[in-house]
């Protein structure tokens, strides 16, 4: 059954994203790695899941995309900011076990003292997978109070290497230099929802620089994803997949 399974959902994405620029939805894909399928399964919003060599990695829980307590246990989960649509105590919970690793930025830390602190720029390996923490920053979009949504140095990107394969799933964040910078990114997560992190033009600029092969908007909210592919269809190179995340 789950080869069969697998199957029907390569198929579908063979058959949906025929082109470089083409609007595709569907809720789980697959990346063929040089170490085994990466499987990605969109649960909404900023939330993630990413099953890979039997390991299942989770991206900021959110317990108002999924009910948490019926999805697979985590191996690892992956905070990137202290904002509860991001840092949900009660669905992190529900799939984490006593060897789970968290994996999150310094301010997270008081709630989760076990958790696997990753500041900007470092890097690790855990449970063999290769992880570097990205700066995630507002530049232009600031609160009432004149205060960026998310200020300098407080949450992290990630990006993990999967054999082969580099996966970039930036948190909330503005087309950074450090973003702009990347090199061999093969899959990218950016966020694209105004006024918190990017705009679809934001999102495009970052996307002709550091050239993603698959590039995904997520956190997209009432924003219209259809505009980056407008945006992109001129630019070669880069695989616009749009995912339902509400």
């Amino acid at each position: 059954m789950k080869i069969l399974l697998v199957f029907m959902v390569m198929m579908t994405i063979g058959t949906l994203t025929a082109t470089a620029q083409e609007v595709t939805v569907t809720k789980r894909d697959v990346i063929k790695t040089s170490s085994g399928d990466l499987e990605i399964i969109f649960i909404g919003h900023s939330s993630l899941m990413m099953t890979f060599n039997g390991k299942t990695i989770h991206f900021d829980p959110y317990g108002k995309m999924a009910d948490y307590t019926r999805l697979p246990k985590a191996d690892l989960i992956f905070i990137t900011h202290d904002h509860n649509d991001h840092f949900d105590m009660t669905a992190l919970q529900g799939i984490q076990t006593k060897d789970t690793v968290v994996i999150l930025p310094p301010i997270c830390s008081e709630m989760i003292p076990e958790g696997l602190i990753m500041r900007n720029g470092e890097t690790i390996t855990v449970q063999g997978i290769k992880v570097k923490a990205m700066p995630a920053f507002n530049m232009v979009h600031v609160r009432d109070n004149g205060q960026a949504y998310h200020p300098k140095g407080i949450g992290n990107g990630y990006v993990l290497t999967f054999g082969d394969k580099r996966i970039y799933v930036a948190g909330d964040t503005e087309n950074i230099k450090e973003m702009k910078a990347l090199k061999g990114i093969h899959c990218a997560f950016l966020p694209m929802s105004v006024p918190s992190t990017m705009t679809p033009e934001m999102v495009a600029d970052a996307a002709k620089a550091f050239k993603p092969k698959i590039l995904y908007p997520y956190h997209y909210n009432e924003t219209d994803p259809t505009t980056l592919t407008k945006l992109l269809k001129n630019t070669p190179g880069i695989e616009v997949r749009i995912r339902p995340l509400r």
